[in-house]
């Protein structure tokens, strides 16, 4: 039986291998002598949503940034969207 709200450690290895592409792709294009930003995955990547998974929703996870972004996904979210970079908020 498998536990559809976990993420698989394949997602995970893609979603990885894409941001890493992706500051590679942004170093290149700055260039050396300014500072690269920490590059964030794009919605699509990470299969974002405007609506929550059950109790899985931006405003309780870790990663979010209120009152639209995250630490992690680029672009607006919602604080009732999702993605599969969820990860709860310690209590």
């Amino acid at each position: 039986m498998k536990d559809s709200s976990k993420i698989s450690r394949r997602q995970v290895l893609t979603v990885a291998a894409g941001a890493a592409g992706t500051v590679a792709g942004v170093t290149a294009m700055v260039g050396a002598s300014t500072p690269a930003q920490a590059a964030k995955a794009s919605q699509k990547a990470v299969k974002y949503q405007d609506t929550p998974k059950g109790e899985q929703r931006c405003d309780n996870c870790a990663q979010f940034e209120p009152p639209s972004s995250c630490k992690t996904v680029d672009g607006t979210v919602s604080p009732e969207g999702w993605c599969m970079v969820y990860a709860k908020k310690p209590e």
